[in-house]
């Protein structure tokens, strides 16, 4: 390098104009939200946030302290500063829902609503009714069984949805190219919407932590799935057998992976929102 050249060879100016620091768009960090922390590839999910410190869950079910730094996570790609949610002064008498969310004194459930979220089996049932029971009662929503999603379009002229008498649909592996993804495509109305998860059973949809388990098994295809699960963990039981083995190690919204809390809070927030006018 030639004498006076390079970033100290002329008199320093540090009066002169500042690099523009740079900011990012404030998400706030609500429990379930998907995030992936810089330098990370696989999406976490936001256990809970306060001012200086997060919990988020990684893909293997582990939790981790994080600093909320700015731009130090992307959202849908996207980088971003996440914020606390702002707190919410509750009830003397108010707790929380095993949701997550504020749960007021108790009371008796509404009276049903017109509209009505659907699943597609007893499972899929009993989860989202151990989880968000109580907060489905208070808005007066009540979710029927499928036993199946074959029939969707019939089921859906049916019911025949309007302003105010809308349907949600809670379908397993809603990803490209799947049967459910092809059903899904059939129904086109403005008071329907159609949410889902990426696995194949809703069992999966239970964090392998809570369970106790490193992961979910990969089942052969032509293997019944549950079945296939069970044996490849070295069970013997039946599937209703080991289906209350893991029902009954969800505690709450914590326990489940967030494709399943994302599909189910946007179902409840379409069939509860009020009509037009």
């Amino acid at each position: 390098m030639a004498p006076g050249d390079g970033i100290l060879a002329g008199p320093l100016d540090i009066d002169g104009p500042r690099r523009r620091r740079t900011t990012y768009p404030e998400v706030t960090a609500i429990p379930g939200l998907a995030i992936t922390p810089r330098g990370e590839r696989e999406p976490w999910m936001v256990i809970s946030a306060r001012a200086d410190q997060m919990y988020a869950r990684d893909a293997q079910g582990r939790q981790h302290l994080l600093r909320p730094v700015p731009g130090g996570f992307t959202v849908q790609g996207q980088p971003v500063t996440l914020v606390a949610p702002r707190p919410v002064a509750p009830d003397r008498e108010a707790g929380r829902t095993s949701s997550g969310s504020m749960a007021g004194p108790k009371a008796s459930a509404r009276v049903a609503r017109a509209g009505r979220i659907l699943v597609e089996g007893i499972h899929d049932a009993e989860l989202v009714e151990k989880v968000w029971g109580d907060d489905l009662r208070g808005e007066g929503v009540v979710v029927e069984v499928l036993h199946g999603a074959d029939d969707l379009a019939s089921v859906v002229r049916g019911f025949g949805p309007r302003p105010g008498r809308r349907l949600g649909i809670l379908l397993d592996h809603l990803v490209d190219g799947s049967k459910e993804t092809r059903l899904a495509a059939t129904v086109r109305h403005p008071d329907v919407l159609v949410t889902g998860h990426r696995f194949v059973d809703v069992w999966q949809a239970v964090t392998p932590a809570a369970v106790g388990i490193d992961r979910w098994p990969t089942v052969a295809p032509g293997t019944p799935w549950k079945e296939g699960v069970i044996a490849a963990l070295g069970g013997t039981e039946s599937p209703a057998a080991f289906w209350r083995r893991v029902l009954g190690s969800v505690r709450d919204w914590t326990d489940l992976e967030s494709d399943l809390i994302g599909a189910v809070e946007r179902l409840i927030d379409f069939v509860t929102e009020p009509a037009p006018g």
